[in-house]
Order: structure tokens, then C-alpha cells, then sequence
């Protein structure tokens, strides 16, 4: 599987519970942190999810 580098970009003030959760079921919690995952549908699901908060590369 493609492995991927997701950084949080926006922050989740003011946001749904729900995608408080994916941002944090993620490993991510701050602004600019950066994590590198396998890129497989569940993690391409809660991508989708919080879109428009990270910035995703593959690598």
C-alpha cells in the first residue's frame, strides 16, 4: 500500500465533535504536526472527513 503524509493545516475551534475525534483518531492535534500512515480505506475515510483541515501528500 502507498504510504501518505497528512499535516494539519486549519484548526478545529469551533468545529463538529465528530471531526474533533477523526482529527484525533489521526494522531494529529495542532497545528502543522505532521504524521505518515498507510493509505488503506479506513484511513482514506477519515480523511475525507476532515478534508478541509489537513493537507495530504503521498510519498
Amino acid at each position: 500500500m502507498a504510504r501518505v503524509k497528512i499535516t494539519q493545516v486549519k484548526s478545529t475551534i469551533k468545529r463538529p465533535q465528530t471531526q474533533k475525534l477523526a482529527i484525533k483518531a489521526l494522531g494529529l492535534g495542532k497545528i502543522n504536526r505532521s504524521i505518515e500512515l498507510e493509505y488503506n480505506d479506513s484511513t482514506a475515510g477519515v480523511i475525507r472527513k476532515v478534508q478541509h483541515l489537513v493537507k495530504v501528500e503521498e510519498i
